[in-house]
């Protein structure tokens, strides 16, 4: 691979687990060699499940900006270079009646839920997704670790998905677990590799893709396993630089 010019390889990247911690800011050593080391040896995109804004509050707009890919919401949101290229629409897509009858049957079924804690927001509805909490997407940092630790022995997440797989059979919907405390809605493939039918066009030779939910299930999982790209499995920001040092021999 260090044979290959920098217009010839791309480094995608998942950002939870991946470039920072779980809804944590990019800490500074992982931002300098990100931007001064690899943007010099490759072409770089981060491709997540969550919305722009919450994009940048882990890379600020400055810094993202200078990608060449930003692809939020799975890459149903295109942008280049800091201008946005495309998105598509759930809205569209479903049509307003399944997306209500979906929001309704949730809410009830979250009712029935019982947690150490509860706080706000439950479901969020995004251009390209719905994504839905069961503890709320307002918990503090220390209540979002402990549900994590609690999902881990109870299954809450994976029991609502098996509820609403059976519930919407007939509905062309992927479900996807990622971060701590939610799990993604969207149709049957928009998940992450739904981004590099943005980027053939470039015709690179060689597509990396860094990301720590790459069993699956996992929100990385689709492409993770794509043949268009060569997964990394990663376990923190130190691992991904690891193998970036390794992969680029720096």
């Amino acid at each position: 691979m260090k044979d290959l010019k920098r217009d010839e390889i791309l480094l995608l990247f998942d950002v939870d687990g991946t470039l920072t911690g779980p809804r944590m800011r990019i800490e500074p050593q992982m931002e300098d060699f990100l931007y001064e080391t690899v943007l010099s040896k490759a072409s770089v995109g981060v491709v997540s499940g969550s919305d722009l804004d919450k994009l940048f509050e882990q890379i600020s707009g400055q810094r993202i900006n200078q990608l060449d890919y930003v692809f939020p919401e799975n890459g149903l949101v295109q942008i280049e270079r800091g201008k946005e290229t495309g998105r598509a629409s759930l809205a569209t897509h479903l049509g307003e009646e399944k997306i209500q009858d979906f929001v309704n049957f949730n809410l009830k079924l979250l009712s029935t839920i019982k947690l150490p804690v509860k706080r706000g927001t439950f479901i969020e509805y995004r251009s390209g997704m719905i994504n839905i909490s069961p503890i709320g997407r307002n918990c503090t940092r220390e209540e979002r670790n402990a549900f994590a630790e609690y999902d881990k022995e109870h299954g809450i997440r994976k029991g609502m998905i098996e509820v609403l797989k059976k519930e919407f059979h007939n509905v062309d919907l992927t479900y996807s677990i990622g971060g701590q405390i939610s799990f993604d809605v969207f149709p049957k493939g928009w998940d992450k590799s739904y981004c590099l039918q943005h980027v053939a066009r470039r015709n690179f030779k060689e597509i990396h893709f860094f990301g720590d939910k790459t069993d699956p299930g996992g929100n990385d999982h689709e492409i993770f396993a794509d043949p268009r790209t060569i997964g990394h499995t990663v376990s923190s920001p130190d691992d991904t630089k690891r193998i970036l040092k390794e992969l680029l021999d720096v």
